[in-house]
């Protein structure tokens, strides 16, 4: 038996899809043994131009084996990412030309891995599982402008619909994907396992946290992408004004749209803006938080997904304070204690729910338990290998 997987990210790369992918391929590891192999294709780190960090382009790891790819650099803008993307498929094709797969699994955002996977497969006659953790042509309605999205979307409808129609089953990591999905692609079989929580973050010692002294500055922290989606340049400033004396803002980051909110908080001593750090660096900025803040720009798409920094976040026990809304709105509402929600980009709102927030530890047991990364990958795999033998 053999796996072909296919992850633009992978450890060590700084992401939702590294962590997530990395996770599930130990998982396959341990269940495969020495009855298959796994073989892995993926890139060197590229997530963020600010974050370098070494890796090898060739790994065998007992069962598995890694390639990572050197692609071309990109400032995760739309054409340079494509161009790097398009290096990276040219060079799979050349991987896997002389090799064979009993399946093929691609994890995808922005759909084209999901599409390179529907052609490996395809080539090879391997059964195909995807996982989608975004819906990029949706997306696309709410963050393209006419005419090129006139020009652009129609491409992309017809790439996702030769691809969604090719799997065997595509599992999606929101529930708030499911009537995009069974609307298009009613007949398809899907899974739901969703982001979780990994070892990192799973024993956090309360007494390690910085404790808030009544009266004195809160403390919030931002960390991950600052791009488009997130909509960072649309808030921060406006509340760092309102609250000037109130709050400071550490936002720890890299991305598209880093650049207008550099330009946007200019002067503002209360913003504090950081590169990219590695997970125990990460840790130490949440324990020294107050308040973890996260955001969704206001656009109809955001408000099917579920952002995987929530599950980072509410297993630091730190109260959260989410401008989404939507189905991730709801998933805060239902499945996490002392945070609050506003509407992307509503100040007023933002400004109103804060006091709602407890400023205290919140062990959250039963999420922590239910969102464990490594159970949740553990069915994954399963699930994916029950495709191979057709067990449904």
């Amino acid at each position: 038996m053999k796996l072909l997987i296919l992850s633009f990210y992978y450890y060590p790369d700084l992401c939702a899809g590294s962590f997530r992918c990395t996770a599930l391929v130990d998982q396959l590891k341990k269940i495969v043994g020495d009855e298959g192999s796994i073989e892995v294709l993926t890139t060197m780190p590229n997530r963020y131009a600010s974050y370098a960090v070494d890796a090898e382009a060739f790994e065998i790891q007992d069962n598995v084996t890694i390639r990572r790819i050197a692609i071309p650099t990109h400032q995760s803008g739309f054409f340079d990412q494509a161009k790097a993307f398009l290096y990276f498929a040219y060079k799979v094709r050349q991987i896997t030309k002389h090799q064979d797969y009993d399946l093929v699994f691609a994890t995808s955002s922005r759909l084209m891995t999901a599409v390179l996977g529907a052609w490996v497969a395809r080539k090879k006659q391997s059964k195909l599982y995807l996982d989608i953790r975004d819906l990029f042509v949706d997306t696309l309605h709410s963050l393209l402008k006419k005419p090129i999205g006139r020009m652009i979307l129609p491409i992309f409808s017809r790439l996702e619909q030769w691809t969604f129609n090719q799997a065997d089953r595509i599992n999606l990591v929101s529930k708030g994907f499911a009537d995009y999905m069974q609307d298009r692609y009613p007949h398809i079989r899907l899974s739901w396992y969703s982001n979780g929580i990994d070892p990192e973050f799973m024993s956090i010692n309360p007494y390690a946290y910085h404790e808030h002294q009544s009266g004195s500055v809160l403390n919030v922290v931002y960390a991950g992408n600052i791009g488009e989606g997130q909509g960072l340049d649309r808030i921060i400033p406006q509340l760092a004004t309102r609250l000037k004396n109130q709050v400071h803002f550490k936002i720890i980051g890299d991305g598209g749209k880093k650049n207008s909110l550099v330009e946007s908080v200019k002067g503002m001593k209360q913003v504090e803006l950081c590169p990219p750090m590695d997970r125990q660096q990460l840790i130490h900025a949440y324990q020294q938080a107050d308040i973890l803040f996260l955001h969704l720009n206001d656009y109809p798409a955001f408000r099917q997904v579920l952002p995987s920094k929530l599950f980072e976040y509410a297993a630091m026990g730190k109260p959260i304070w989410a401008g989404v809304a939507g189905y991730a709105a709801q998933f805060v509402e239902e499945e996490i204690e002392n945070a609050v929600v506003f509407h992307p980009c509503d100040v007023d709102g933002a400004v109103r729910v804060l006091s709602a927030l407890s400023l205290t530890f919140s062990p959250r047991e039963a999420f922590i338990h239910q969102y464990a990364r490594e159970t949740l990958m553990y069915f994954m795999a399963r699930d994916i290998l029950s495709v191979i033998f057709m067990v449904f």
